[in-house]
C-alpha cells in the first residue's frame, strides 16, 4: 500500500528556488498536503493556489506573512507545534520545517542549516552593530542553537541540495547527508514567451551580445545584486535586467543607473522571454545551490557566476559559463568583458548540461530514497 506523503516548507511568502522545489515535490506527490508557517499567495508562485496548504496560527498576522523575519522570536515555538500526520514527511528546510513534529518518517531536504545561526553575516548583510535585527539575533542565538541542534535529531534522513551544503551539514550537525541536486522547473523553459511591457524595446531582442544581461535573485544583502548594478554603472553601453523582490529593492533602485532596470512579479511567459533574450545570466551570490544557471541553460544562455557555493556544481567553465572570484563590481565587470571577447559557448552544450538536472531525475531519486527508508525500518 502506498504511503501517505506530506510536504513541509519553512514559509511560502516569496518566489525563489526553494519554492520551485516545493512545486516540484507537489508535482511528484500531488495528493500531499503542504505544511508551512506562513503562506502569502500574492508573494509566491500562483500554482500554490490550487494546493491544500496548512499554516501555523501566526499566519493570521499579515505583517508576519509579508516579512517572516520579524516573527523570528516566535518561530521555534510555532514550528514545534506544526504536527503532521503522514507516513512520510518531506521537509524542504532552511531552518524551520525540519523541526515540524511528525508521526511517520521525516526526510529533510536541506537547502542550508539556518543562516541566521551559522552564517549570520550573510543573513544580516551590512546591518550595523546597533541594528535591531542584529541585536535581536544576538540575544536569541544561544536558545535557537540549542533548539536547532535538538530538533535535527528528529529526522530519519537528511539530504543536501549541493556539495557545499553537504559539507555545511557535516560541519554544523555532524551528519553525512547524501547530495540530491534539485531540478530546474520545466515551466521556465517550455511554453510561449511574453515580452515585459516597455522593456521589450529597451532589452535585447536576441541572445547575442546585443541582448540584455540578467540577474534573477531575491533582493537581499548576501545576494550581491548591488555589486552587479555597480559593475554596470561602469559599462553604460550594456543593459542589465534585474528580476526579484526583497528588502534591498529601494536601495537598489536608488543606485541603479539608466542602463539598469528592476522588475518583479513576472509571469512564467515573461520569465521565459527574459531568459531567452539574454546575452548571459550574472550570478554573484554565495548560493547554497542556485537554480538560475540551469534555468538560463535551458534556453542555451550561459552564466557568469561567482566561483563559490552551489555554482560549482552547476557551472562548468568553457561549457556553460565562466567564473569570477570575488563579488566586487570591478571583478564582475572584468568577467563580463572577458566573456564578451571570448568564444561563445555552444547553446546545445549548455542545454545538455541543464538536462542533467531534470525534474524526472529528481523525482526518481527521491522515490528511491523513500522506498529505501521504509524498507530499512519495516520489521
Amino acid at each position: 500500500m502506498a504511503p501517505s506523503i506530506a510536504i513541509a516548507h519553512d514559509y511560502l511568502t516569496q518566489r525563489g528556488g526553494a519554492e520551485r522545489v516545493v512545486l516540484s515535490l507537489a508535482k511528484a506527490f500531488p495528493e500531499a498536503e503542504i505544511h508551512t508557517l506562513f503562506y502569502e499567495p500574492e508573494q509566491t508562485y500562483p500554482e500554490f493556489r490550487e494546493m491544500l496548504i496548512r499554516t501555523s496560527g501566526l499566519n493570521r498576522v499579515g505583517a508576519f506573512r509579508r516579512d517572516p523575519r520579524i516573527a523570528l522570536p516566535l518561530l521555534a515555538s510555532a514550528s514545534s507545534r506544526m504536527g503532521i500526520d503522514a507516513d512520510v514527511v518531506i521537509a524542504s528546510s532552511s531552518g524551520w520545517a525540519h523541526a515540524f513534529p511528525t508521526k511517520g518518517k521525516k526526510i529533510v531536504y536541506c537547502h542550508s542549516p539556518a543562516r541566521w545561526l551559522y552564517l549570520p553575516d550573510d543573513y544580516l548583510g551590512e546591518a550595523g552593530p546597533l541594528d535591531l535585527k542584529r541585536l535581536a539575533l544576538k540575544v536569541l542565538t544561544p536558545f535557537l542553537t540549542r533548539w536547532d541542534q535538538r530538533v535535527v535529531q528528529t529526522a530519519d534522513q537528511y539530504l543536501a541540495n549541493s556539495s557545499v551544503v553537504r559539507e555545511r551539514i557535516r560541519r554544523v550537525y555532524g551528519i553525512d547527508a547524501p547530495t540530491l541536486f534539485p531540478p530546474f522547473s520545466p515551466t521556465v523553459a517550455e511554453g510561449g514567451q511574453e515580452p515585459i511591457g516597455e522593456l521589450a524595446g529597451w532589452a535585447g531582442e536576441d541572445g547575442t551580445e546585443g541582448g540584455h544581461y540578467l540577474v534573477v535573485s531575491r533582493l537581499q544583502p548576501y545576494k550581491h545584486v548591488d555589486a552587479v548594478i555597480e559593475a554596470f554603472a561602469g559599462m553604460p553601453e550594456r543593459r542589465l535586467l534585474v528580476i526579484g523582490r526583497g528588502p534591498e529593492k529601494r536601495r537598489l533602485l536608488d543606485m541603479a543607473p539608466e542602463n539598469v532596470r528592476l522588475v518583479e512579479g513576472l509571469s512564467d511567459a515573461q520569465m521565459r522571454w527574459a531568459y531567452g533574450h539574454a546575452a548571459a545570466l550574472i550570478a554573484a551570490s554565495h548560493e547554497d545551490f542556485g537554480l538560475t544557471p540551469l534555468e538560463a541553460g535551458a534556453h542555451g544562455v550561459p552564466t557568469i557566476a561567482l566561483r563559490a557555493g552551489g555554482y560549482l556544481d552547476t557551472v562548468q567553465e568553457c561549457m556553460n559559463g565562466a567564473f569570477f572570484d570575488t563579488p566586487k563590481a570591478s571583478t564582475i565587470r572584468r568577467a563580463i568583458e572577458n566573456h564578451s571577447r571570448g568564444v561563445t559557448p555552444d547553446p546545445q552544450a549548455i542545454r545538455a548540461r541543464a538536462e542533467q538536472f531534470s525534474e524526472e531525475r529528481f523525482h526518481a531519486e527521491l522515490r528511491t530514497i523513500i522506498d529505501d527508508l521504509r524498507r530499512s525500518t519495516t520489521p
